[in-house]
């Protein structure tokens, strides 16, 4: 069992080895409470998976040690089981979904594992790593379903309240279960008034179905960028210890979780991966009600794949207004191109692309589209930019 006790020694045996990790106020951050955040991005690992996989490790028997460590993980466990197996000179074998960033997978090598590329998602690992287990005697580690692992997670809530004795509420990733489970114990045993609330990726709801339909179920497909919340099917242990103790679970949507990561980048010089993002993008679009209150949002891990960063940069301008495109039907002709972004300097937008095309076949000869990409303030800025053109009598397309 998950005991207030086992959350304390983790938090001992976890001194020389995890960080605590600052609490910093975010007022840059806009919105109608008071943000913190938690910033297990700044981990040794770039994880809080460090402190779970720790103190599971250190707690096996000496035959267990002996046999070898295999574990799944879609990135940050893996790294926290590298690093702890290292340390304590055990084998290990983490098995991955061939889908997961490559940083990571390089970052889990280097840290002493040996890493077995599994076809699918989390689970398909998952379903690989047990088999390895059954196969060759080895000890698993699970990344979330696990009391030690639970315990070790739960170390971020008693630092929470050491860090900040007033907080109203604290908002928690969710992929399996693990974080939150140990979070929102620690959290409740020692203070029951503050609310925690879970967030996970709306295209990767499992903890928040199961909840609703009072089941752990099992979803057919997950489709997220946030791979370190990816899951199929949450703990037993971790969903009957949300069902005790969690709030409220909410989703969020990748354009959301984008924007956060953007959010966080330029206003607090974070970086944060997807699923450490879930957070901080449940506050900033709403989908608490923690108005006027003070939040911690625990920004869970930063490693993020290079790879697909600027993209997400990208999205997370669309989505924040800040980036925007329009079509404009033309007549061709000199001088219209001038006209169009006449209005677009007057209105304090700066135009970053043009691409010109003939027009469709059921139009005049001698029309054509511009399409014009822009860099913008916010969405009050793009309507201003398309009242002014239709106003001139410019006829937008898209």
């Amino acid at each position: 069992m998950v005991t207030l006790d086992k959350i304390y020694h983790a938090a001992f045996v976890l001194k020389p080895v995890a960080r605590k990790t600052d609490l910093i106020h975010a007022p840059n951050l806009k919105c109608d409470n008071a943000i913190y955040l938690k910033t297990e991005n700044l981990q040794l690992t770039g994880s809080f998976k460090l402190r779970g996989a720790y103190y599971k490790i250190s707690q096996l028997t000496q035959a267990q040690r002996d046999a070898g460590i295999v574990a799944c993980s879609a990135g940050n466990h893996a790294q926290g089981v590298a690093l702890a197996a290292s340390r304590m000179g055990i084998r290990s074998v983490v098995c991955m979904p061939d889908g997961a960033p490559i940083s990571k997978v390089e970052a889990t090598k280097a840290l002493g594992a040996e890493v077995c590329l599994v076809a699918g998602a989390y689970d398909d690992a998952y379903s690989y790593a047990r088999k390895l287990q059954e196969e060759t005697g080895m000890t698993f580690i699970h990344p979330f379903d696990d009391d030690e692992v639970i315990a070790g997670q739960g170390t971020i809530g008693l630092e929470i309240l050491d860090q900040l004795a007033d907080v109203d509420a604290v908002v928690c990733p969710i992929g399996g279960g693990g974080l939150i489970s140990g979070v929102a114990y620690a959290v409740k045993s020692l203070n029951p008034n503050v609310k925690v609330y879970g967030v996970q990726a709306e295209n990767a709801p499992s903890m928040a179905e199961s909840l609703r339909r009072g089941e752990g179920i099992t979803l057919d497909t997950v489709a997220t960028f946030a791979d370190g919340i990816a899951v199929k099917h949450p703990g037993d242990t971790t969903l009957a210890i949300v069902r005790d103790y969690v709030d409220a679970v909410v989703t969020v949507s990748e354009d959301e979780i984008a924007a956060a990561i953007l959010a966080l980048m330029e206003k607090q010089k974070l970086v944060a991966e997807g699923a450490g993002a879930v957070s901080v993008a449940a506050a900033l679009f709403g989908k608490l009600p923690v108005q006027g209150k003070k939040v911690v949002c625990i920004v869970s891990g930063g490693n993020i794949d290079v790879n697909i960063l600027s993209r997400v940069i990208t999205r997370g301008l669309v989505t924040a207004g800040r980036n925007t495109t329009l079509q404009i039907a033309l007549e061709d002709k000199p001088g219209q191109l001038l006209g169009v972004s006449r209005i677009v300097s007057e209105c304090g937008a700066n135009v970053i692309s043009v691409h010109y095309e003939p027009s469709s076949a059921n139009m005049a000869v001698t029309s054509c589209f511009i399409t014009i990409g822009m860099e913008t303030r916010d969405f009050e800025q793009i309507a201003e930019i398309r009242r002014r053109l239709t106003e001139s009598g410019f006829q937008i397309v898209n």
